[in-house]
């Protein structure tokens, strides 16, 4: 049986991405879909916008046959992190053949050559990067910059287009995983990764479509641009009042954590740097108490040209969630992924979990309570989750403690 990865948010699953799932299959020749999907909260340190089970209905339903999940430790990172972690993850299943990604260009010879020269990360390089960061930029700019300047020929227009930023880290990692499995890319269709406006009758970016949802309130607008199964999904949980989820749904305990620690403690939290701990307690006073979007309110406040509202929303989400530096350093990232955790699989699916009894380089979880050495990072997942339901009208306590009783979907 041959198998493609994929690496995926689905937040929510759209059209774009159907045609991603369709052409990678093409491309690739594969029988069989991986997926390895963020769970409750994701790369630009955001919350997702539906729980992870019912994304995971929703690439299910789509026709992907196996949804592991990319641990919170890796999902909420920069590119560099995020991709190392799912390419990981894919590499230690040991039944991926190739890696499909999408991307601006479609091209990935030039991304390869890149990937080439830059995934040794020498001396020479780094002091390019440092000298970029010391001119106040933030860090995917002077990355790419300091890339442009140590690869003669590099387009840093192009490299600094999401998704082939990230095709690159995707490169990047499977050099030095040392992994068999193929990279492939595919062309981004129709709508930018952050466009906000829609231009086509059936493929919007989940930028606009998360637009129409949380500004305008219209679920039904969105069905011309989301597979049948999603509106489906979406419609279940939209009633139940468990979507879509934002950051204001967290505004309360992420206060409760600004408040309660002084800026030192603040300072021990992953992504707290340069004295950004003072800035986060000194915007505190200047935040309305009557205002309903407090956490946008205080992103505002904290912006300036290092800190963009990504790198804003992933420290806050540090903060949020306890992630503190001893919990998240570099030498545990390099380690990848400790375990699989499977949220979902189909017939097919479930032959390939028979398979990676054999061939996984890690365990493989379908409950948590069932690995014999927990891992940290696990319980990272695990706390997220808790932490994620608070953000639900009327959580019950069950909802705080689902990782532990929620089975696989099965479709």
């Amino acid at each position: 049986m041959k198998t493609v990865g994929l690496v995926v948010e689905y937040n929510p699953l759209h059209n774009g991405h159907h045609y991603h799932f369709q052409q990678s299959k093409i491309v690739s020749g594969a029988d069989a879909v991986v997926a390895v999907m963020s769970g409750h909260f994701l790369q630009r340190g955001e919350p997702a916008m539906i729980d992870k089970w019912s994304r995971t209905e929703m690439a299910l339903r789509m026709g992907v046959d196996l949804v592991l999940e990319l641990p919170v430790a890796y999902s909420t990172q920069p590119a560099e992190w995020f991709a190392y972690g799912a390419v990981s993850a894919l590499d230690a299943a040991g039944v991926v053949d190739s890696l499909c990604f999408g991307s601006e260009s479609g091209d990935i010879q030039w991304l390869y050559d890149v990937a080439e020269a830059a995934y040794h990360e020498s001396e020479e390089f780094h002091g390019l990067l440092q000298q970029e960061l010391k001119a106040g930029i933030p860090y995917p700019a002077a990355y790419g910059k300091a890339i442009a300047h140590y690869v003669p020929g590099t387009n840093e227009e192009e490299l600094a287009k999401p998704n082939n930023t990230l095709g690159l880290h995707y490169l990047i990692a499977l050099k030095r995983l040392g992994s068999r499995i193929e990279p492939l890319t595919i062309t981004r269709q129709k709508a930018g990764y952050h466009q906000l406006d829609i231009t086509d009758r059936q493929i919007a970016s989940a930028t606009a479509l998360r637009h129409l949802l949380f500004e305008k309130k219209m679920l039904e607008e969105i069905a011309p641009y989301v597979p049948v199964s999603t509106m489906e999904v979406l419609r279940r949980e939209w009633n139940k009042g468990r979507t879509p989820i934002g950051w204001e749904h967290f505004a309360r305990p992420l206060l409760l954590q600004l408040m309660n620690h002084s800026a030192v403690e603040l300072a021990g939290y992953h992504e707290v740097a340069e004295g950004l701990e003072h800035r986060i307690k000194q915007s505190l006073s200047f935040l309305s108490t009557d205002s309903s979007h407090i956490v946008e309110d205080l992103i505002n406040l904290l912006k300036t040209k290092r800190y963009t509202r990504t790198k804003l929303q992933r420290t806050l989400l540090r903060i949020l969630l306890n992630h503190t530096k001893p919990k998240l350093t570099a030498d545990l990232l390099r380690r990848g992924v400790p375990y699989l955790r499977v949220l979902g699989f189909s017939a097919r699916g479930q032959e390939l979990l028979k398979r990676m009894k054999k061939t996984a380089k890690v365990p493989v979880v379908t409950k948590v309570t069932s690995l014999a050495d927990p891992s940290p990072l696990l319980d990272l997942d695990i706390q997220a989750t808790s932490v994620y339901a608070l953000a639900y009208p009327a959580a019950a306590e069950r909802e705080l403690f689902r990782d532990y009783y929620e089975p696989p979907v099965r479709v």
